[in-house]
Order: structure tokens, then C-alpha cells, then sequence
């Protein structure tokens, strides 16, 4: 049975996943419009996922959270003749899915045949699922044996190179009580083999244009601290962006669990 069969097929009220946040129509509009990264800003990323995935004609690959599905495009681009499965839980971001099909569904509920991908990829998203546990058993039923997952992510008490915790400090504790850790991470997996890398990106050309396009909803992180919090951090950023120059740069990291 195919993906798109199998979810078809699946009873009313299986799409229970909660996200940190709801990823409305107004958030999804705002993530569509702000938070791609393109050309060459996507190449450490790529030398980053290379290594770990090895990459092969054939290969089938799940972008799971996939959001408007700008990871599946760029994936298909690299690897034309791997597959790229795309499954989101939020409705309103796979109206904006600039490539599909993407398939609705969640970290604990996929919509995969047992043993059949070679990889699986979430990008900024593992900080929404609610059951990691769960959801961690769910994905090694999908991976063949020794198929790594790959975690694009910040993560508690890393955040020295994320732009929105320099200028606004509350998202730092907002990372610290709603992101999980790598340590809760591996134990959800329960995979033996870890590697944690960091991998530093251009987010922006500059400061200047990353404050003329910020977009609150657009980040988890600024919906979880309070309006005047947010209105200060934006105050700083903009006054930074006056004479800051050169690109606007971030670092995740990227944890792979085999």
C-alpha cells in the first residue's frame, strides 16, 4: 500500500500530536515568508547531512515536520534519484507546501510501512512533539536497521550563536523549559551511537534586513516570552542593526542518532 493509501485508510482522529504551538494560518503565513534559507546559506547544512547519510541512488528519506516543505525541495534538488517522503500535522502549512505531496501525520502516528526509510530528517521541530518517547519508537519502526535520524535543532544550553537569544534573553529560558535536551533525546532513542555537530549558516545578508523581515509568529521561541519582553528585544535589535554589518549568522546544531 502506498503512503497515501495507508493514510487514507486511517480512522478519523488519528491526528492527535500537539505542537508547542498551534502553527495556525497566521503562523504557517509567517514561517512561508521568513524562515527559508536558500543558495548558498543551504551548503553547510548540506556538507553536514552528507556526511552523516551518505546519500545513494534509491534511498528513501522522511522529512518528518516538514512544515512548507522547503527541506523536501532542497533535498530533491541534491539527490534527484532518492525518494523524499514529506509528512506535517499542521494543515494550514502544508496548504503552503512549495512541493508536494505532503501527507499529514505526526512524530508518533506515521504514515510509513515498518523498515522502509533510510533516514529520517526534522528540521526545527523536535522541540514540538509531546511525546518523545513515543514518537522515538514510532521512527525506528520506520528506519531500516542502523538508518541514522538527523536533528536540526537548538538546544538547552547551546545558544551562544542563535541571533534571537542575543537580543532577546528570555528566550534562553524559554529553551531551557520547553526544548528537550540531547541527553533526554538519546534516552528517548535509545540508540547507541550519537555524534553532535554544530553547523553555523547565514540566516540573513544582514542584521539590518533580519530585522526589516522578523516575524514574530514565525518563531517558537518569541511566542514564548511576554509582549513587553519581545518589544524590548526588538528594540535592541533594530537599534544593533543600525551599524552592525557584515551577514547575519546562526549556529544549530545537528544531532544524529543511530
Amino acid at each position: 500500500m502506498s503512503e497515501i493509501a495507508l493514510w487514507q485508510a486511517m480512522p478519523r482522529g488519528w491526528l492527535t500530536g500537539m505542537a508547542l504551538i498551534a502553527y495556525d494560518r497566521s503562523d504557517a503565513s509567517a514561517f512561508a515568508a521568513t524562515r527559508h534559507l536558500g543558495g548558498d546559506a543551504l551548503n553547510p547544512w548540506r556538507e553536514a547531512i552528507t556526511r552523516h547519510l551518505q546519500p545513494r541512488p534509491g534511498m528513501r528519506l522522511l522529512d518528518l515536520g516538514c512544515g512548507t516543505a522547503t527541506w523536501t525541495a532542497a533535498f530533491r534538488r541534491w539527490w534527484p534519484r532518492a525518494e523524499v517522503v514529506s509528512v506535517e500535522p499542521s494543515a494550514a502549512m502544508r496548504e503552503r507546501a512549495v512541493t508536494g505531496p505532503v501527507l499529514p501525520g505526526h512524530a508518533a502516528d506515521l504514515p510509513v510501512a515498518d523498515a522502509s526509510l533510510d533516514g529520517v530528517w526534522l528540521s526545527t521541530v523536535i522541540h514540538h512533539v509531546p511525546d518523545l518517547p513515543a514518537a522515538a519508537r514510532e521512527i525506528r519502526r520506520v528506519l531500516r536497521p542502523g538508518a541514522p535520524v538527523l536533528i536540526r535543532s537548538a538546544f538547552p544550553g547551546r545558544h551562544d550563536g542563535i541571533t534571537l537569544c542575543r537580543f532577546w534573553p528570555e528566550t534562553i529560558t524559554a529553551l531551557e523549559r520547553h526544548y528537550p535536551s540531547v541527553a533526554t533525546i538519546e534516552t528517548a532513542f535509545g540508540l547507541p551511537d550519537a555524534v553532535l555537530e554544530p553547523v553555523t549558516q547565514v540566516s540573513a545578508p544582514s542584521l539590518r534586513d533580519a530585522a526589516a523581515s522578523l516575524r514574530r509568529e514565525a518563531h517558537t521561541l518569541l511566542q514564548l516570552i511576554t509582549d513587553e519582553a519581545y518589544e524590548a528585544g526588538l528594540a535592541r535589535l533594530h537599534a544593533a542593526a543600525r551599524t552592525a554589518t557584515g551577514p547575519q549568522t546562526d549556529t544549530l546544531d545537528l544531532l544524529v542518532l543511530r
